[in-house]
């Protein structure tokens, strides 16, 4: 689909016809199954576009949540430095509550379209008690997020830049972009004291194979592909 419009269509038709509908929107923190997925996969990816109102941006699901920070920073609106170079889009940025740089996504959300289980257009203003650590309303509920409201700061557009470009280039220094890979593996439980990825790393278990899937050698909380790792592996070794 090209817009909400499309969307709700194709998921209308879906739904008639009784078959199970999947969303995907970059693909990352997601394992698919080798077996595949059952049923219709919808692609929001084309589903992009940004508009920017009084100390706020909006941004349509599909749209990759570096092009909205990067949208920010050329108007003068901070508070989304921490999003340069997080892979994925803004619908699953939303869902899913995307964090990183000690920032997240509900920190700077004003509100969210959505289409309801009848297919309804609905709008949510966001409550930071619903939201907490990678965890948003929309996880137990049947709605697909259409758009997104952020509400920023007037910031200066090179600090801004500046920011943006520490960040990218730690992702870069940390090896995020070597090998193929879905991001951080497992989350972080702050009560054992420090990330996951130390804790991997101190029980010496970086550069650990299970068939193509390996422990990335940089970093704890990745698993990379070799080349040949099926999804069968990168669960067995996340096991």
């Amino acid at each position: 689909p090209s817009d909400p419009e499309d969307l709700a269509a194709a998921l209308a038709i879906l739904r008639d016809e009784g078959a199970p509908v999947f969303l995907l929107g970059g693909g990352t923190n997601l394992l698919v199954a080798d077996r595949g997925i059952r049923g219709a996969v919808i692609d929001l990816t084309g589903i992009r576009g940004l508009t920017a109102g009084d100390g706020t941006v909006a941004a349509l699901c599909g749209t990759p949540v570096d092009d909205v920070a990067c949208y920010a920073r050329e108007r003068g609106l901070s508070g989304l430095e921490f999003a340069a170079s997080l892979p994925g889009t803004v619908g699953g940025a939303v869902w899913m509550n995307a964090r990183c740089y000690e920032h997240e996504v509900a920190d700077v959300l004003e509100s969210v379209e959505s289409l309801d289980a009848g297919l309804a257009a609905r709008r949510r203003t966001v409550d930071p008690a619903a939201w907490g650590y990678k965890r948003s309303p929309f996880q137990s509920t049947d709605e697909v997020i259409v758009r997104a409201v952020f509400r920023l700061s007037p910031g200066d557009p090179l600090a801004i830049g500046d920011e943006m470009r520490r960040h990218r280039e730690d992702r870069v220094a940390k090896g995020h972009f070597l090998h193929p890979c879905a991001g951080s593996v497992f989350k972080n439980d702050r009560s054992f004291g420090k990330p996951t990825g130390r804790l991997i790393d101190e029980l010496g278990l970086k550069g650990l194979v299970v068939g193509g899937a390996q422990v990335a050698p940089f970093h704890g909380n990745i698993i990379v592909n070799l080349g040949h790792a099926t999804a069968g592996d990168v669960r067995a070794l996340i096991e």
